[in-house]
């Protein structure tokens, strides 16, 4: 996850609107851009934000 922002905000933010942007969910993302979808789960859910894939965002 080297290419991804450090801190969680603006990954929070980055991973969202790549999301809504580019991707109709959240494995066509972690595929395309070659990054563990667990890894990300797990950065963002370590500060309290959790994947909906109904919605295709982290909140």
């Amino acid at each position: 996850m080297n290419t991804l922002p450090e801190d969680p905000m603006i990954l929070f933010s980055f991973i969202n609107t790549k999301l809504r942007d580019n991707y109709a969910s959240l494995d066509a993302l972690c595929d395309d851009m070659h990054i563990s979808k667990a890894d990300l789960v797990a950065k963002l859910g370590s500060v309290g934000f959790e994947y909906n894939p109904s919605q295709n965002k982290f909140w």
